[in-house]
């Protein structure tokens, strides 16, 4: 069976859609091979959202944040934007399912208010990554 490419889009590139790489990388054992990107990549990813990875069992092997070039050719199942930015600014991917999961970003937070949001973000991400990968269709 050939693993279905999900790409998940953020604005930065610096949370939200690393965790989201990581965690259905990690979740989908194979049968999902999933890449982010940002419309406005960030200098670096925010190192506080890699703590809820690990702090989960789950080992970050993600990239420095990226932009959009060139993604638009590569072949996709799946598109999601995890942000109102990414989702207002997303090109076209043809053939590709596209969702929103909109969310609070968590680095607009700081101190333990901010490790509090991005352990919900976490939360967030996992459940909704855990429901679609055992229902296998998209959900909103």
């Amino acid at each position: 069976m050939t693993p279905r490419r999900v790409l998940i889009l953020c604005t930065g590139n610096s949370a939200r859609s690393q965790m989201a790489e990581s965690l259905f990388n990690a979740l989908g054992d194979g049968a999902v091979v999933a890449e982010s990107a940002g419309s406005r990549p960030a200098a670096r990813v925010n190192p506080i959202a890699i703590e809820p990875l690990a702090r989960h069992g789950l080992t970050w092997r993600g990239h420095p944040p990226r932009g959009l070039d060139g993604l638009e050719t590569m072949p996709w199942d799946l598109v999601i934007t995890v942000c109102d930015n990414a989702k207002e600014s997303c090109p076209v991917f043809p053939g590709a399912t596209m969702l929103h999961w909109g969310m609070p970003d968590p680095a607009d937070h700081e101190g333990e208010a901010g490790r509090a949001a991005f352990e919900t973000a976490y939360q967030l991400l996992h459940e909704r990554i855990t429901q679609f990968l055992e229902s296998d269709s998209p959900t909103q």
